[in-house]
């Protein structure tokens, strides 16, 4: 471990619980709003793991590969014990083949809806996809502008499915915490069965705003520490030439907040939910999975 690792409080078991891989000539999808003209590989991503003190990680597909999971999944078999995966599927996705991604590591499915049109989540196919997501223990994760995530968030908590807020909630740069989504956002603290990342605050937030510091102690007030996670949105996309990871980093670190509060932020609350403190948690129960979905059927 090098000079900056160790000198981290988390320094032996942080979490990273957002970042994508991928390499240019991967199929795309017809929906992508934007591809990156460049690779981010494993290979690129684990020695900023290593150098920032981070020990486990989640990979998340990225937009522009669609429902096509293989290169994610690739990933997660070539550091079983350290990643795990959230990954992008159809509504109308085999039990089979949710089955097959629970025992590779994955643990959620995102649903990223910037720019599109919404989906009915309470309509079926979706309402059997949650159900299903339910019984593996998964959860679904939101990538949506703040001001329409409180409809989305009460069908999935209809379903009995945990719900996960990417990147602050995303509230609209020019309003910051004022954002009526974001306020709206903040009632479900008490659920109990929502979590927020505190992750790419350059994608919600006007440059040198306060909206870091306002955003992640409004969090805390009404989700408590248990409830965040961090991620550093690695590799940026899109904004790769205004942060880097130490950087991502550095935002949180630097609000000063109490060392439990941190630990819970980058490290406790992360390796529960995503399973890291449960020995090869998805090949264990990945066979009672399998028959509780095959029952359902």
């Amino acid at each position: 471990m090098n000079a900056l690792a160790s000198s981290l409080p988390f320094a032996h078991s942080g979490v990273d619980t957002h970042a994508h891989v991928f390499e240019r000539g991967l199929p795309l999808s017809g929906e992508r709003r934007y591809a990156p003209a460049y690779d981010a590989t494993l290979d690129d991503y684990l020695p900023l793991l290593n150098a920032h003190g981070m020990t486990h990680a989640v990979l998340v597909q990225p937009s522009f590969l669609g429902t096509d999971n293989g290169y994610l999944l690739q990933a997660l078999a070539a550091q079983s014990e350290r990643l795990r995966g959230v990954v992008v599927v159809a509504p109308d996705i085999s039990t089979s083949e949710l089955a097959d991604m629970h025992r590779r590591g994955v643990t959620g499915i995102r649903l990223n809806l910037m720019e599109q049109t919404l989906p009915d989540l309470g309509a079926q196919p979706w309402t059997s996809l949650f159900d299903n997501v339910a019984r593996l223990g998964w959860h679904v994760e939101l990538h949506r502008n703040a001001v329409d995530l409180a409809p989305m968030i009460d069908r999935l908590l209809e379903r009995g499915v945990r719900v996960v807020v990417d990147h602050f909630g995303r509230p609209d740069p020019a309003l910051g915490t004022q954002d009526r989504g974001f306020k709206a956002l903040l009632g479900y603290g008490s659920t109990g069965s929502v979590w927020v990342k505190v992750s790419g605050a350059y994608r919600c937030a006007a440059p040198g705003s306060p909206f870091v510091a306002d955003a992640t102690a409004q969090l805390i007030e009404h989700f408590g520490t248990h409830r965040l996670m961090w991620g550093s949105d690695w590799p940026h996309t899109q904004y790769e030439a205004v942060t880097s990871y130490g950087e991502s980093l550095s935002a949180l670190l630097d609000l000063g907040l109490h060392a439990e509060d941190l630990d819970s932020i980058v490290r406790k609350t992360a390796l529960s939910f995503y399973r890291f403190d449960t020995e090869s948690a998805a090949p264990q129960d990945a066979s009672a999975s399998n028959a509780a979905l095959q029952r359902a059927i």
